[in-house]
């Protein structure tokens, strides 16, 4: 058995013990090559000439030719007075042929010393071995940092998804296929950007510290600023201060950012994750309909080479035009209720409790459609679907409907039963936003919160806020559904964790 195998079959306390065991002898390798007058740590630079990559796609005109290359040491096969080593940078692996006649005899001493994990550096040509593997004969070798734990290759830690989401750094050691995903996730970001921009859209950044808890759904993150000594609360959204950038003349603008909601976890929510929201003036939401259609046939065919991508198990049309319907014929369609035969709240409220659905005593006929859209049709919705028209009492930013008041100009967009976006024709009638917000803020003020009215906006709004179309799309799940990852937890480097107790 190797040494990772070995530790694999282990318990947790034998494990540890041979955890801290390696650590001592390693620790102890670097006392020795200190007292020898070499220490690792003071290495601050090495030429690097070529990556793995680059000499596996140019080797032709690179065979017989010097190389410098860098990387971590992930095996060894000793074969006395030569060695074989793989060793992988941030393109991939590279074997590499060590020789006691070629690196000297000292140096070659303390490379069999050497661990799985250190990094190093060497210079040497590149050839081809007999059983036809690319590979690089050192002429020089060069320990750059010594690694003083184990590599969790085989490390039974590794598998635990909850380990691997706490210690990234070795995740991406042990899965390198891993870095897959967040190359793939930094390539879409670029053709979002690049599709925005093509449509003369312009990036900007807006604060992430707000001074106003404002009457929002989402629960804010408080903090506190010394110096002004007030309150401060992380941003829910971006939505107030790009619609504030429309008013002062900006006609398309979007923001890449990072928001943060103190709310619960699973595998399509993280406390902290990342939107881009869009705003246009002189559109609505149907403009902004074909625009996320676009976006996303675009993206998904310049990333995947397709425009269907399976996701879990399930061929996802993304280049099909999606269906269309309104929060009312989804309710009709699969929960069987038709929301204009409620003759007032009592009956809606009534529909409900026959359907098995909770809602509040004094619940109104749009918040009683929309918790039954949510329980009955949300999870029918597999291929790419808009639902439009949402009730005034759950869209407090959209614009009203001028056929129908009770209802606005609002849709979101589902995705294998999940939400991805939300969008509105903004509400630009000042009197109007500030009866909704005033209202909002009372109700979440009624729940603890410290609500307040974004006064500041709405004097915006009454210099006036042209007619806008308005989207905000979950980045995150953008990317889970294009790398087939089930969890929000798999496309986030960092995800948040509970913190281990001692």
């Amino acid at each position: 058995m190797t040494e990772n195998e070995n530790i694999q079959e282990l318990t947790e306390q034998e494990l540890s013990e041979q955890l801290d065991e390696q650590h001592r002898i390693r620790l102890e390798k670097l006392a020795e090559l200190k007292a020898g007058g070499y220490d690792p740590y003071t290495v601050t630079k090495y030429d690097v000439t070529h990556r793995a990559e680059d000499i596996r796609n140019d080797f032709d005109a690179l065979e017989g030719n010097d190389v410098a290359i860098a990387g971590r040491i992930t095996s060894k096969r000793d074969m006395g007075k030569a060695s074989f080593i793989d060793i992988r940078d941030g393109s991939g692996r590279m074997q590499v042929y060590v020789r006691i006649d070629d690196v000297g005899e000292e140096t070659y001493k303390g490379f069999k010393k050497w661990d799985l994990g250190d990094i190093v550096g060497l210079k040497g040509f590149v050839f081809k071995t007999k059983r036809g593997e690319i590979s690089v004969h050192a002429k020089e070798i060069q320990l750059l940092a010594k690694s003083l734990l184990p590599l969790p290759e085989k490390w039974h830690g590794l598998r635990d998804k909850e380990e691997r989401y706490r210690k990234r750094y070795l995740d991406l050691i042990a899965n390198p296929e891993i870095k897959d995903t967040f190359v793939t996730r930094s390539r879409i970001i670029r053709e979002i950007r690049a599709f925005l921009d093509g449509k003369g859209f312009l990036e900007v950044d807006t604060p992430v510290l707000h001074t106003l808890e404002i009457g929002a759904a989402a629960r804010p993150f408080k903090t506190h600023h010394n110096a002004l000594d007030i309150d401060m609360y992380l941003r829910i959204e971006t939505e107030l201060y790009l619609k504030r950038l429309i008013v002062g003349g900006f006609d398309k603008v979007y923001e890449v950012g990072r928001i943060f909601r103190n709310e619960g976890m699973d595998s399509t929510h993280n406390p902290e994750f990342t939107s881009i929201e869009m705003y246009q003036a002189y559109t609505d939401y149907i403009g902004m309909m074909d625009l996320i259609e676009e976006l996303y046939r675009t993206v998904t065919v310049n990333i995947c080479g397709t425009d269907t991508v399976t996701y879990q198990d399930k061929e996802i049309a993304v280049g099909k035009p999606w269906q269309r319907m309104t929060m009312k014929d989804a309710v009709k369609r699969y929960a069987g209720e038709d929301y204009d035969s409620w003759a007032d709240d009592a009956a809606a409220r009534n529909a409900a409790k026959q359907k098995g659905v909770e809602v509040a005593d004094n619940a109104v006929k749009g918040e009683v459609l929309t918790a039954l859209f949510e329980e009955f049709a949300e999870g029918e919705l597999i291929q790419p679907t808009i639902i439009y028209d949402y009730p005034v009492e759950v869209s407090p930013l959209a614009k009203r409907k001028p056929s129908d008041p009770a209802f606005t100009e609002r849709f979101e967009y589902f995705i294998n039963g999940c939400e991805f976006g939300n969008a509105f024709s903004e509400l630009n009638d000042p009197m109007d936003q500030r009866e909704r917000f005033t209202k909002q803020a009372e109700e979440k003020r009624k729940q603890g919160a410290n609500a307040q009215v974004d006064e500041d906006f709405l004097t915006a709004l009454e210099y006036g806020l042209p007619p806008t179309g308005g989207l905000g799309l979950g980045l995150d799940r953008f990317i889970m559904l294009l790398t087939n990852s089930a969890s929000i937890r798999d496309v986030l480097l960092f995800p948040t964790m509970k913190p281990l107790s001692d």
